[in-house]
């Protein structure tokens, strides 16, 4: 599950000509240490909804890394 979760936010980084990161750290945050906007969060929901069937917004919003993978559990 991480390691697809990586290849989504590499896609959308490569999208963003931001340089892909190798791993992915629990506490880094959607916004402030990825870089992600409003849009490259709803394209973030939109890609996990499609691949993991969730819908990681539903209960409001998630900042980090380690709050997306607990709504994918």
């Amino acid at each position: 599950m991480e390691n697809k979760l990586l290849c989504i936010i590499n896609e959308i980084l490569e999208i963003k000509k931001e340089k892909k990161v190798d791993k992915l750290t629990l506490e880094w945050s959607l916004r402030d240490d990825l870089g992600f906007t409003s849009f490259d969060l709803a394209e973030l929901t939109v890609r996990i909804e499609d691949e993991f069937d969730v819908d990681i917004f539903e209960d409001g919003l998630v900042d980090t890394i380690s709050e997306v993978i607990a709504k994918l559990k």
